[in-house]
């Protein structure tokens, strides 16, 4: 973390009972990394003196190459704003494009963190030192705060693993309650869980959908669409749909159908889904919808 007084920041973490060391050499000498990985392999945090550089200079960099980091966290007086708004996470590669749309010193924070992922750091996240508890909320969450440039793919959609089951039972639950999707169990899940794919960050399931075929129909339904409260109107829920509709278009089916009772301007507004009627679901599927007594309203899509 690179930021603040450095006595200050070494007192917090004796006062927050944090293990942690100071490195005796600044971080432009070459022998503060061997001191550096001494400290961190007793289990401590290493607190090292960079006032001589800036927060992204080589030398930042270059140590913590050395030292083998997932992240770099800068903790600054500003934030990265992009059209005059904070900018939640960049790739890399869009840095230069996304430059001119910024003010100079978020350009020069944008372009310095773009380079050191080239460099070989696989996320820089800046943050406003001037936010209350923006630290702890960056280390704490999963997503974190401020602007995140990064080069790897932090966020992915990936099929459902048998050990995400109790994660995604626990997650949709609380939609369950509000009737906003239909009840699951384990063995339900379990029994189709190729149909099931999770958007994760960092590793940590944030949302789902599946993709139910019906074959002698040539459509499928976009079913168990969830996106956790705290990551919701991020756009994820569309990001899941368009990957359901991706498969079913990989798998050569024409069109698909989606259920839902609250839903009807995100599929209709967002999606370009159009209404339809229950007449049109496929015989098994209306057969169950008729037996659950909800009152959902059909939508569908031609994907061809």
């Amino acid at each position: 973390v690179l930021g603040g007084d450095l006595k200050d920041l070494y007192d917090w973490t004796l006062e927050c009972e944090i293990m942690a060391a100071r490195v005796s050499r600044p971080i432009t000498d070459p022998l503060a990394v061997k001191e550096a990985l001494e400290i961190l392999g007793r289990g401590q945090s290493a607190i090292i003196d960079a006032s001589a550089t800036g927060p992204l200079d080589e030398p930042v960099v270059d140590f913590a190459l050395r030292i083998g980091v997932a992240k770099v966290i800068t903790l600054l007086e500003e934030a990265i704003l992009i059209d005059g708004a904070p900018a939640h996470a960049v790739r890399a590669k869009d840095a230069h494009a996304l430059a001119p749309r910024t003010d100079e010193k978020s350009a020069a924070l944008l372009l310095s963190a773009a380079e050191a992922c080239k460099r070989g750091i696989p996320r820089v996240h800046v943050l406003n030192g001037r936010q209350q508890g923006v630290l702890v909320d960056e280390l704490f969450s999963n997503e974190g705060v401020g602007t995140m440039v990064h080069a790897d793919s932090y966020r992915i959609i990936r099929p459902l693993r048998e050990e995400d089951i109790p994660e995604l039972l626990g997650m949709i639950g609380r939609s369950v309650r509000r009737t906003k999707l239909v009840e699951r169990t384990y063995e339900d899940i379990q029994s189709r869980i190729e149909d099931f794919h999770v958007m994760a960050i960092d590793d940590n399931v944030v949302g789902c959908v599946a993709l139910h075929e019906y074959p002698d129909e040539h459509t499928a339904e976009v079913a168990c669409l969830y996106v956790k409260l705290q990551h919701e109107g991020r756009g994820y829920g569309i990001e899941l749909v368009h990957h359901a509709e991706k498969m079913a278009k990989e798998k050569n089916i024409p069109q698909v159908f989606a259920l839902s009772n609250r839903a009807a301007d995100f599929f209709t507004g967002k999606l370009g889904y159009s209404a339809a009627t229950v007449n049109d679901l496929p015989k098994k599927r209306r057969e169950q919808y008729e037996a659950s007594g909800r009152d959902s309203l059909v939508f569908r899509r031609s994907i061809s």
